[in-house]
Order: C-alpha cells, then sequence, then structure tokens
C-alpha cells in the first residue's frame, strides 16, 4: 500500500514507511510534503439492506477488507456501537503475515479490518450499508484508490451463517438497484484466521491526520460517513492503542 498523491509515482511496495513516520517525528511531528489541495470524498447514497439481523444482546464480529485498512478502520472506530476496529490481514495462505510479506501480493492475504460491535446499537447490515457507501468501490477487481494488488480487494468474511446470508442477499440487492457505476465484484470469502497488523499500522488515521495518503484518501470517507450517516456517526473513535 503505497501513500501518495494523485500522480505522483506509486511503488508496488512502502518498505520505508517506518523511516518516514521516525523522520516526522523528528521534525516535530510536521508532514513531510505539503497539502495544496483539497480532496472531495465519493460517498454513495444507497439503500439499506432489506435483510439484516436482529438488534440482540452481546456483541458479534465482522470482518472486511476494502483497500488500505488505515481508512477502513478509520472509518468504522467513528461508528456508534463498534466497540473496537483493528487492522490485520486474513484470506491467506501464511501462517505469520506481515505488512512486507503481505505487501508482495503473494501470501493470498487481504488488508482487513476486525470489528466488533454491539447488535443493540449496530447491526451486521447497518456496518455493511456503511462499507458499500463510504468505505470501499465495489465495482473496483483488486484495487481500490492508488493501491493495486490482491491485497486490496474489496471483500466480506462472514463470521457466521446470518452474516453470509445477508451480504449475499445485500450484493444481490444492490446490483439489482443498478446503484454503481458497474457490476460488484466484492468477494465473499470463508472466514479464515485473522491476524492483527502491526502497532504502528494501528490508528494511523487519527495518529497522522495530516499524512498526506490520509488527507487525499481517507479523510474525506470520514467525513462522508458524518454526511451520510449522522446517527451513526460518533466523534470520538475507539482506538486500539490506547
Amino acid at each position: 500500500m503505497t501513500k501518495t498523491l494523485n500522480n505522483i509515482p506509486k511503488p508496488t511496495r512502502r518498505p520505508a514507511l517506518r523511516a518516514v513516520l521516525a523522520l516526522t517525528a523528528l521534525m516535530g511531528g510536521t508532514m513531510l510534503l505539503p497539502i495544496t489541495a483539497s480532496f472531495a470524498g465519493e460517498g454513495i447514497a444507497i439503500p439499506a439492506p432489506n435483510l439484516d439481523e436482529a438488534a440482540t444482546a452481546g456483541t458479534e464480529t465482522a470482518i472486511f477488507a476494502g483497500g488500505c485498512f488505515w481508512g477502513v478502520q478509520g472509518v468504522f472506530q467513528h461508528v456508534d456501537g463498534v466497540i473496537s476496529a483493528t487492522s490485520g490481514y486474513t484470506g491467506g495462505q501464511d501462517a505469520s503475515p506481515s505488512y512486507d510479506m503481505v505487501s508482495t501480493g503473494t501470501t493470498g492475504h487481504a488488508e482487513a479490518v476486525k470489528i466488533v460491535y454491539d447488535p443493540a446499537k449496530v447491526t451486521y447490515g447497518q456496518l455493511l450499508h456503511i462499507f458499500f457507501s463510504v468505505v470501499t468501490d465495489p465495482t473496483t477487481l483488486n484495487y481500490q484508490g492508488p493501491d493495486h494488488g490482491t491485497q486490496y480487494r474489496s471483500a466480506i468474511f462472514p463470521t457466521n451463517a446470518a452474516q453470509s446470508k445477508i451480504a449475499k442477499a445485500y450484493i444481490t440487492q444492490l446490483g439489482a438497484a443498478k446503484v454503481f457505476n458497474g457490476a460488484i465484484v466484492t468477494t465473499i470469502e470463508p472466514q479464515a484466521k485473522f491476524f492483527a497488523a502491526e502497532d504502528y499500522h494501528q490508528d494511523f488515521l487519527t495518529l497522522n491526520p495530516t499524512y498526506p495518503y490520509i488527507v487525499a484518501n481517507d479523510l474525506p470517507k470520514v467525513a462522508d460517513l458524518k454526511q451520510l450517516f449522522p446517527d451513526d456517526y460518533k466523534t470520538k473513535p475507539v482506538l486500539v492503542m490506547n
């Protein structure tokens, strides 16, 4: 996942991220590249799911992959009813994936976010509604925005049979409604082991709000969440690294 702006060349990997963050810290937290333009979000108002889970007591877990996990995590951390949102890797073969490995696109893993939520406050269907409306472009195969590769695929990893049924029904519903400019290529994949990403990836949007990639690609998604889902938006995010 390379975090660059507009037409600046994008390498396929970003092994220098730690060095960039360290240098940014040494510079007193100032960003390395100036931001001279504003960026509009690409959120879209779409119908809510016709099929959803019941608002029950306790907690449930959802796992979504929608491109770079910085933005996916950042959006869901602002959703009321979400208890935690953790960036990580899932859907691949390697038993101990790392960022450098997953970034090669050869392990089969997707950058994903594991969401623990309270279904009495936000249902799985509502999370899917936000996912398709704000988080991911479901019409782009194996890429999201500037990030290309199977590790950036748009995918849903249901954690139970009910979630699988709801997700399949919603994709069918959205496809029939033709709300997107293209066919939906978001996959529904078998649940696989989820591996939490390295600490420096957690809460990245909140901790680095002036990082160029965040400004260009992810802050607009949070703004779209606030605009399109005002009843679900909460100002204070739930963070992993407290």
